[in-house]
């Protein structure tokens, strides 16, 4: 979705997303790149005007920024070393696992660590980190979207790692965010995602940067 390519520049899903919503406003975008938990600050602050950012659309949230309908949705799956004996999410109980700070995902996660009473959690500065560590065995396991996933098994950097099956997470929508007073540009973004997708557009940029049909956005008896 982010990350920085062979020339040191951004690049990714939601680096073209940015560039498509500046091209409609008729404006140069500035990438501000941040950590995942300093995403709503930067908004908050003024150091950014719109999230951009895979940012998953909670009520929390919500409270704080205004969010869009959602622009793209995640499955979440388990990632960990072929050695772990891992095959499924049920037997991460008991077990040292970790996530990004900040995420939907280490939020669920972390929720059920303590649910379960045993096993332990650790929060990471940022996706590599976190990924680091279960390759290092620092951890045993982590849950990520089946985007993260998939591209890191594909990058070769990281040997020995499996997916490990789903997690029982409800899909991760994410939203374009803006200033919870902004109402008209919050109206704007819901129209740019609307446009995005029925021009092909979301289509096109989902085939390039995860490859296959995009996960659908609507939510029955929710979004049309």
């Amino acid at each position: 979705m982010g990350f920085r390519d062979d020339n040191n520049q951004p690049a990714g899903f939601d680096v073209d997303y940015c560039n498509d919503l500046a091209n409609v406003l008729e404006v140069d975008a500035e990438i501000v790149e941040t950590p995942f938990p300093d995403r709503i600050p930067a908004l908050v602050s003024g150091r950014a005007d719109v999230i951009v950012a895979s940012t998953s659309d909670t009520l929390g949230r919500a409270k704080t920024v205004g969010m869009s309908i959602p622009y793209f949705a995640f499955q979440m799956v388990v990632l960990t070393r072929e050695d772990t004996g891992i095959e499924q999410y049920d037997d991460l109980q008991g077990r040292p696992v970790g996530n990004t700070s900040g995420t939907y995902e280490a939020m669920a996660l972390e929720e059920d660590v303590d649910e379960w009473g045993d096993g332990s959690f650790r929060a990471y500065q940022t996706q590599n980190d976190t990924i680091l560590a279960v390759a290092q065995g620092h951890i045993d396991a982590t849950v990520v979207t089946n985007t993260v996933a998939s591209s890191t098994l594909e990058s070769g950097k990281y040997e020995g790692l499996k997916i490990a099956g789903e997690a029982p997470y409800v899909i991760d929508y994410v939203s374009l965010a803006a200033n919870r007073t902004e109402y008209g540009l919050l109206n704007y973004l819901n129209l740019f995602v609307n446009q995005q997708v029925r021009t092909g557009r979301y289509a096109e940029l989902y085939d390039k940067w995860v490859g296959g049909e995009p996960v659908d956005l609507t939510v029955p008896g929710v979004y049309y």
